[in-house]
């Protein structure tokens, strides 16, 4: 009996210690299993880990990449053809400029001045301050005006053919504050001009400069009072002021001669600068244009 258990047990032993190492191999298989396993089945925090890699360090895909690439050269040749546009675009003209009276004057030959012009001149400027009746006042007949310089005179051959007694006219001439002839220029310089101009017409007369330069008006008064003036050469503006203050009466008037012509530096003529212009026909207005129609004073444009 006991041989028999002895040998059921090595038996037993044997088959167990068989056994062993096929349950070893099948407890050994599955682990080697699980390490076959993707390690998707990681634990959480190495879930966690792995997908803020994957977020920060997501791969662009090719595709995007090419179709980004592609809108930034889009982009760029659009705004490269915008501005070449832009460069194309014709620039805007300037605004010509208006021509002046020297520009036209460079161009053209000088036309002499007419009694039409000084009548154009008075009535364009009194249209908005005089009512109709006043400007029929206004308006000179051609028996008024003298014969007009040609621009082949000179001053004192101008005026022997507009006055050709004028020693006549000299010797009759004996009130003080007034002239037998008026000549009205545009400045001081041309004053001295044309009184040097008078040489061989004046003979005897006495002649006087009336500008307001260096000049005061109650220093001009006084000479007028002095002795008795023959004829008087000023500026429109001086003029006036002195028949104003009654330093120059105009009942012995006989001859207006307007320096028409003569152009300055800049090719304007006298009623072409708006000052000298204005003074002129202030000029007129005192009393000349009325004197005109009645047939005392002659008009004269040199």
């Amino acid at each position: 009996m006991r041989a028999s258990q002895a040998f059921g047990v090595a038996v037993c032993y044997n088959i167990g210690f068989q056994d062993a190492p096929g349950g070893e191999e099948e407890r050994e298989e599955p682990e080697k299993e699980e390490e076959k396993q993707p390690t998707d089945q990681a634990s959480p925090q190495e879930k966690k880990g792995k997908k803020r890699k994957s977020v920060t360090e997501k791969p662009v895909p090719a595709k995007k990449k090419k179709t980004a690439l592609k809108s930034q050269t889009e982009c760029f040749m659009a705004q490269e053809k915008k501005e070449d546009e832009g460069e194309k675009k014709p620039k805007k003209k300037r605004k010509k400029k208006k021509k002046t009276i020297t520009d036209v004057l460079a161009t053209s030959e000088p036309k002499p001045g007419s009694p039409g012009d000084l009548q154009s001149l008075v009535l364009e400027h009194f249209k908005d301050k005089r009512s109709v009746i006043e400007l029929e006042e206004l308006k000179l007949q051609d028996s008024c005006f003298v014969t007009s310089n040609d621009l082949t005179h000179s001053l004192s051959s101008y005026l022997k053919e507009i006055c050709p007694k004028w020693a006549k006219v000299q010797k009759q001439h004996t009130e003080k504050s007034s002239v037998v002839m008026l000549i009205v220029c545009s400045s001081a310089l041309r004053v001295i001009e044309l009184i040097k101009q008078l040489t061989t017409f004046k003979g005897e007369a006495k002649v006087l400069k009336l500008f307001a330069k260096h000049i005061k008006v109650e220093e001009q008064v006084k000479l007028l009072q002095k002795g008795v003036t023959h004829i008087g050469v000023g500026t429109p503006g001086r003029l006036s002021a002195l028949i104003e203050k009654e330093g120059l009466t105009l009942p012995p008037l006989r001859f207006l001669v307007l320096d028409w012509n003569w152009r300055d530096q800049k090719l304007r003529r006298m009623v072409d600068v708006p000052e000298v212009k204005g003074d002129l026909l202030k000029l007129l207005d005192t009393g000349i244009l009325k004197d005109c129609r009645e047939g005392k004073v002659k008009v004269g444009l040199f």
